[in-house]
């Protein structure tokens, strides 16, 4: 069988974005090629695996962030057409607050069924705290203190690489307990979701807006034994007032965050925190204002690379 290799390329803050929409088409492969990445584990203090390097994303002259799919030969006209045009609409959204550089496309076909094999080589545990995320095709023994949560890779939305999950997984787990109730606000895989229940939550509520997001969340928690304590919801948020959250978890783009602040706070419980992440630092004081404006205060803020995150509460007083 022979597949068309997609590359896209574009900045390191719309990678995760395409990377997203390439998902919604194929179930073949898709990889980001960061040089920011590359920088980032060269001077990373704790050992880390990286089995594959492209050698030309080390030149300084290349800071292109690539972003590659693999679809099967016989629907791939089609596919790439609609992953170009979610694309452009995804750029026409974000109205120049997120850079998608250039958005140069290239295309080649890839010979041998055994691409997916190949292409899984290049997944690896991610331990974020007493969190780890594996792929699940991959056999881990974890530690003692370890919670596992397994993901399907093949349904993208968050896996835990980029710095925006990694921090709403490491934040949390200064405030989940066993009497915590979770709401995630976009839940995508539901991984934030999964991983407060792992950490001991009874109940996590997640919601999205993209009803291939909600598959893969429900996916993932059957995949994990979790769904009896997971309600996941095809909403933009919850409609239901009287669901009243501990922790809320919102891993969203800036502007996202801002349009939220008026009906957050209302299902997050009086000494619950908020959680956001996915904020570049242009955005950051607009969303800390617009939380303000509705009540919250920033209880602590952390950063990963280029990239923001968030804990409020309600103002005491």
């Amino acid at each position: 069988m022979q597949y068309v290799e997609l590359t896209i390329h574009t900045t390191t803050e719309a990678s995760e974005i395409i990377s997203d929409i390439m998902w919604n088409y194929t179930d073949y492969g898709v990889t980001i090629c960061d040089r920011a990445d590359i920088i980032a584990l060269q001077t990373a203090k704790e050992t880390t695996f990286w089995d594959y390097i492209d050698d030309e994303l080390t030149e300084e002259k290349n800071c292109d962030v690539l972003v590659k799919c693999y679809i099967a030969e016989t629907d791939a006209p089609k596919m790439i057409a609609d992953i170009l045009r979610d694309i452009q609409d995804a750029k026409e959204r974000s109205q120049g607050a997120i850079p998608f550089g250039t958005l140069e496309e290239t295309k080649r076909t890839v010979d041998g069924d055994d691409w997916i094999n190949v292409w899984k080589k290049h997944f690896r545990p991610i331990h974020l705290g007493k969190i780890v995320v594996v792929p699940e095709w991959i056999e881990y023994t974890p530690s003692a203190d370890e919670k596992v949560v397994l993901l399907d890779s093949n349904m993208a939305f968050g896996t835990g690489e980029h710095e925006t999950t990694s921090m709403c997984v490491e934040l949390m787990q200064e405030y989940v307990s066993p009497e915590t109730v979770c709401i995630d606000v976009g839940c995508g895989s539901g991984i934030l979701g999964i991983s407060a229940i792992k950490l001991g939550a009874p109940k996590a509520y997640l919601t999205d807006i993209d009803p291939i997001a909600v598959d893969s969340a429900l996916h993932n928690s059957q995949l994990n034994g979790v769904a009896d304590k997971t309600v996941v919801a095809h909403s933009n948020l919850l409609d239901d007032t009287d669901v009243q959250g501990d922790v809320v978890f919102a891993n969203i783009t800036g502007e996202v965050l801002k349009l939220l602040a008026p009906s957050m706070p209302k299902n997050l419980k009086k000494d619950g925190v908020l959680i956001l992440s996915g904020i570049i630092e242009s955005r950051l004081e607009m969303v800390k204002t617009a939380y303000e404006e509705v009540g919250l205060e920033v209880l602590s803020q952390v950063q990963k690379g280029e990239w923001f995150a968030l804990v409020l509460r309600h103002k005491r007083g």
